[in-house]
């Protein structure tokens, strides 16, 4: 039955392997359980609440990449996206949680009638191939650098922005020992190197102190959604300011979604010759039903998760992976505490380690041609610098646009390549 649904070998794969895929997945991210409700409770939403919240929307969005899309991608309420719905929507401009809610809700509606249109799709298959390929190396630049600083081995500093951080730190050690692990592991050729990496690491890091098992159990039951569950408001939706929230989310949910798309579909060798990705259109439906159900259960937007390509790496190449990271959503509802014990520093091998697969596109760039491998360079560089993959899509595309016009190849960018750097050149504007 799972070989016929999700066709094992035609995709040069099977259960075992796209489960392990699917644990690794869910290893990776399973950090969004204690992040997530971290941030949007800084609102005054109940923290608990937002942890089920959390964890449902997670395993609904989810489940529809993995029955619908079958496709090896997870999603989550996504980073960044949660940052600027406590930080900048209610603490800075002094809105609601129900208002920036409401704000979610909207965009999930309008991606769903997007989605249904072709609109969305339409972006995916215009982005050219050579940007398709750097996003997948930047995603890669991006998600290794988000691993190290994770660990400390990458700080923060106020001479050189950022620098390299105390060697003696614990947490330094436990990501050294995973990332050895895991790389051990992949020059022997073994299955499960990353999620050995992790295991390895949360191990080793209960000595160090790194790891807290103190008054661990291993099963609860989850709390209740009540008090953020449905609680809209849609008194301010007409507003100025709310045209900019959603125009807001609506952009950085938009370019990360089909940029971690491209990204990890490219590495798992998902585009078709002309670098598209199948079912592309059922994979966004994923996010819009996600973001969709995200708000309804009172949690930011939902989006595909670039630690989808820890599972890639992995081998998972069909929405057994994925749906195999539902499953363990489900079961983190009741044992949380157990994966809630995972430390960010035990990750971070398995970030490092994706970020050195997700360099292989790097070869499908030609380099000789400028108006191809100078937008594949600013694309790359730029999403570890801004820390932010819709940033990078954003400065890569333009540039592409522009070069090509300038040299006299305007032929080579599509129609809704000059519509979409149109919509990049208005979001700066705003």
């Amino acid at each position: 039955m799972l070989e016929n649904f999700f066709k094992l070998k035609e995709n040069g794969t099977d259960v075992k392997t796209e489960v392990i895929a699917g644990l690794t997945t869910f290893m990776t991210m399973a950090y969004i359980l204690a992040v997530n409700p971290d941030i949007m409770s800084a609102t005054g939403m109940d923290k608990g609440a937002l942890f089920t919240a959390t964890a449902l929307s997670a395993m609904i969005a989810t489940l529809v990449m993995a029955l619908v899309a079958r496709l090896p991608f997870a999603l989550a309420p996504g980073m960044g996206l949660n940052a600027f719905f406590a930080f900048s929507v209610v603490l800075g401009m002094g809105y609601s949680w129900e208002m920036a809610l409401t704000a979610v809700f909207i965009e999930g509606l309008i991606f769903i009638v997007l989605t249904f249109l072709n609109v969305r799709e339409a972006i995916v298959n215009a982005i050219p191939l050579s940007i398709k390929n750097a996003i997948s190396v930047g995603i890669g630049l991006f998600i290794a650098f988000i691993g190290l600083n994770n660990a400390g081995v990458i700080v923060k500093s106020d001479a050189t922005l950022i620098t390299l951080g105390s060697m003696g730190e614990h947490t330094v050690w436990v990501a050294f020992i995973g990332i050895i692990v895991s790389g051990t592991l992949l020059a022997l050729n073994k299955k499960g190197a990353l999620l050995a990496g992790i295991m390895a690491s949360t191990l080793v890091g209960i000595p160090l102190g790194v790891t807290s098992v103190e008054g661990l159990k291993l099963f609860s039951a989850p709390p209740s959604l009540e008090p953020i569950m449905f609680k809209f408001d849609f008194s301010k939706i007409f507003t100025t300011d709310m045209a900019v929230v959603l125009f807001t989310f609506l952009f950085i949910d938009m370019f990360d979604t089909v940029g971690t798309l491209v990204g990890v579909g490219a590495k798992a060798g998902l585009l078709d010759e002309k670098g598209r990705l199948p079912r592309a259109k059922q994979a966004l439906f994923a996010d819009a039903i996600g973001t969709t159900c995200g708000a309804c259960l009172g949690t930011s937007t939902v989006t595909t998760y670039v630690e989808s390509a820890s599972g890639v790496a992995e081998g998972g190449r069909t929405g057994l992976t994925a749906l195999t990271t539902a499953g363990f959503f489900f079961l983190a509802l009741f044992m949380a505490p157990l994966f809630l014990m995972i430390p960010a520093a035990a990750t971070a091998p398995a970030l490092v380690m994706v970020g050195f697969f997700m360099l292989s596109p790097i070869t499908n760039i030609d380099m000789n041609d400028a108006t191809e491998a100078l937008p594949a360079f600013i694309t790359f560089l730029m999403m570890p610098l801004t820390y932010s993959i819709s940033e990078g899509i954003v400065f890569g595309m333009l540039s592409y646009v522009i070069l090509k016009v300038l040299s006299g190849r305007s032929k080579d960018v599509s129609p809704v390549m000059y519509i979409i750097a149109a919509i990049f050149i208005l979001k700066f504007i705003v």
